[in-house]
């Protein structure tokens, strides 16, 4: 790090000039990553997304439908409209509900507009026909490319005000942690120079990656938060140094020192997101790419940029003061006398706080989100819940079939084996209807069937269910695709022994591979945080006590902070509705926060090291410690919080309980965690603290 805080110094007009080039190129690129963003990430590569396009392909079966929502129209006026709506060209079929009973409820009926494999970017299909639809506000539209469009809008929404209201309170805190303008400025200058390159590195690799629309919200979650924080240790450093040494010492030390606690920290969290990319669900993998490219510029420009841009202002740091900020530390110091007097009581009562936070945990109800999403003042989510008033929309799911057979299904023994699938099916006390050949012929044996199906009309209920050697049936369950027992038929059904080679697809089959992948990799995933975690802060600090407790720590407060969002988003308090917790909560907060929480941990540690090698015992090292560093952790968390947590102002309801969720997190580990369990255990266990197996003694 010496030589690298040499070059750093000696260069810094070049790397500022950089920085500005770079962060120009990347700022026009930036400016187009919302139109390349497609849906909510909630993708699997497995037989649901293949099935679904095989049947689109060979059985012309849509591959996505826009419903269009009539109240109180004539049949003319109905007509009218999806006349109009014939000009878009990239509508496959529409099917009208003019003499369609199913499709017409009272004063409502709605139309289907069916789409082909054709169509690669939805968001411009739904504004044209919105734009088409605008002339009568009792027209409206729902469907999945229709949320996904409005999920995009929101997203966009959310970000602008989530930054509206998390920069200036972070400002704030900056401003009562520096004192001056100039000095408070520079870490937000930095984070956001840091989260607008990282959008456009992002949109170069649009054309490579599927990207979610949630990258919109996370990656400037994360980017802004840590760039701050990183920015907010090393100044701080900088002006600690610079009260003895020379401007560029200053720098030279505050990289030496702060710089390291940031490639630590900064490591700490990258493994979170690395670990995500085990688990082979877009959304996950997304936030994995996008996390760390935004965490790796974070390092890059809290290592160069910052500690450059320092250099040239020199002294300015500290221009234009608004408050005189005391170096004395009075207040932390009886903390620390307190806390080492009584480590017993401190974490009797740590623990007890975080237990009780734990219980709800086990209540957590865990879906995947769709349009709800969204608040009902979007058009898309509000016509989905006429639509689910009228006419139980989404109550019973439908799981497809598709059935392969060598010797091709338009035989005696291939409508045998058809006839004898459908009745396996029919036997499901969960299966309301069979759709396939026999059912909607109304035959019943295959001698009926094979004297009957010279008439044409057959013949064309078997070219809808039958091409060459695959076959078809449309199951209809007594149950929401998402419940429970829609996914446990389906996993049952997967694993059946037809005599013939099949796949399912369908909302049931979407939800369950979801479900499954999570389940299944949420271990590995983990794991490898774990073991990665505990090797790099042990090599940090030297200790094999000190990076196992640091991880049972985070464990038990993020165990806790998902207890209170059970009880805030679930149960419905602090103003909240009473739901569900969205999936893919738990999975990210966790991979995230256990690698920003890490952030405070080497941040104390560190300190606490330096102390400790300086010769101080254990457990005055731990008081200088934390004296030194408390003002500047608690600053830190408070920028994490009010950054992430302004998330929960938004509308987007994944985004709103992720927000909350790191907010949460970060409270309670830079508060009962970080200045209450961890200085209570260092004094516990004194030097067995700076045990390393065969390292030479202090």
């Amino acid at each position: 790090m010496q030589k690298f805080s040499i070059f750093v110094t000696k260069y810094a007009k070049a790397i500022v000039s950089i920085w500005i080039v770079f962060f120009l190129v990347m700022g026009y690129f930036a400016l187009q990553l919302p139109s390349k963003l497609q849906g909510d990430g909630f993708f699997v590569k497995d037989d649901h997304s293949k099935t679904m396009q095989e049947l689109s392909e060979t059985f012309d079966l849509p591959a996505k439908t826009i419903f269009v929502l009539f109240e109180n129209k004539t049949d003319d006026e109905i007509t009218v409209a999806l006349n109009k709506l014939e000009q878009v060209k990239s509508i496959q079929e529409i099917i009208s509900p003019i003499g369609i009973e199913q499709l017409q409820n009272g004063d409502f009926s709605y139309a289907l507009l069916h789409f082909g494999n054709d169509v690669a970017d939805y968001f411009p299909v739904v504004d044209e026909i919105r734009e088409i639809l605008s002339y009568d506000q009792d027209i409206s539209i729902t469907g999945e490319p229709a949320i996904s469009k409005d999920i995009n809008v929101a997203s966009q929404k959310d970000l602008m005000q989530a930054e509206a209201i998390g920069l200036p309170i972070a400002l704030i805190v900056l401003l009562l942690a520096f004192g001056t303008v100039v000095a408070s400025l520079l870490p937000v200058i930095i984070g956001a120079a840091t989260v607008i390159v990282s959008f456009g590195v992002l949109t170069l690799l649009s054309g490579t990656f599927d990207l979610s629309i949630f990258i919109l919200n996370i990656v400037p979650m994360l980017g802004l938060a840590l760039s701050i924080d990183f920015a907010l240790l090393f100044i701080n450093r900088y002006r600690e140094e610079r009260h003895t040494k020379s401007i560029e010492q200053a720098v030279q030390i505050a990289i030496q020192t702060a710089g390291r606690s940031i490639i630590f920290s900064a490591l700490c969290v990258m493994i979170g997101l690395g670990a995500m990319v085990v688990i082979k669900v877009e959304i996950f993998q997304n936030i994995a790419l996008g996390g760390s490219i935004v965490v790796f510029l974070a390092i890059v420009s809290g290592l160069t940029l910052l500690p450059a841009t320092i250099m040239l202002l020199g002294d300015r740091l500290n221009k234009w003061r608004i408050l005189r900020v005391t170096q004395k530390a009075t207040k932390w110091q009886a903390f620390a006398a307190f806390v080492m007097r009584r480590p017993l009581l401190i974490i009797v009562v740590a623990l007890a706080l975080l237990g009780a936070a734990i219980i709800p945990v086990k209540d957590m109800d865990l879906t995947i989100p769709s349009k709800e999403s969204l608040p009902t003042s979007y058009e898309s989510r509000a016509t989905f819940d006429k639509m689910e008033r009228a006419f139980d929309f989404g109550a019973d799911a439908v799981v497809y079939l598709l059935a392969e057979r060598s010797n091709g299904w338009d035989n005696e023994d291939g409508l045998t084996k058809m006839l004898d699938i459908q009745q396996q099916l029919q036997q499901e006390a969960l299966v309301k209807k069979v759709d396939s050949l026999f059912t909607t012929a109304q035959i019943d044996a295959v001698e009926i069937w094979q004297a009957a199906n010279i008439d044409p009309k057959l013949q064309a209920v078997q070219a809808h269910f039958i091409q060459e050697d695959k076959m078809y049936m449309a199951v209809y369950l007594d149950a929401n695709g998402s419940s429970t027992e829609a996914q446990d038929f389906v996993r049952e059904w997967k694993d059946k022994d037809l005599g013939v080679p099949f796949t399912l697809a369908g909302a049931p089959k979407f939800n369950q591979e979801i479900f499954d992948e999570i389940a299944s990799k949420i271990g590995l995933a983990l794991i490898i945080i774990m073991i990665t975690t505990f090797i790099i802060l042990m090599i940090a600090f030297r200790s094999i006590l000190i990076p196992v407790k640091a991880i049972i720590m985070n464990v038990i407060g993020l165990a806790s902070t998902f207890g209170l969002i059970v009880y805030i988003f679930q149960y419905g308090h602090l103003g909240i509705e009473a739901g569900t917790v969205v999936l893919i909560m738990p999975v990210i907060v966790f991979c995230l926060v256990f690698g920003l929480s890490m952030d405070y941990e080497v941040f104390l540690i560190s300190r606490i090291q330096e102390e400790y090698l300086k010769g101080a015992d254990n457990t005055t090292a731990t008081v200088d410690g934390l004296v030194s560093t408390s003002k500047i952790i608690t600053s830190a968390a408070l920028i994490m919080i009010v950054i992430t947590g302004a998330f929960a102002f938004t509308d987007v309801m994944p985004v709103k309980q992720i927000g909350v969720g790191i907010a949460i997190a970060i409270a309670i580990d830079a508060t009962v965690i970080r200045l209450m369990l961890v200085p209570s255990l260092m004094k516990l266990f004194g030097d067995w603290n700076w045990w390393l197996p065969f390292a030479k003694k202090k």
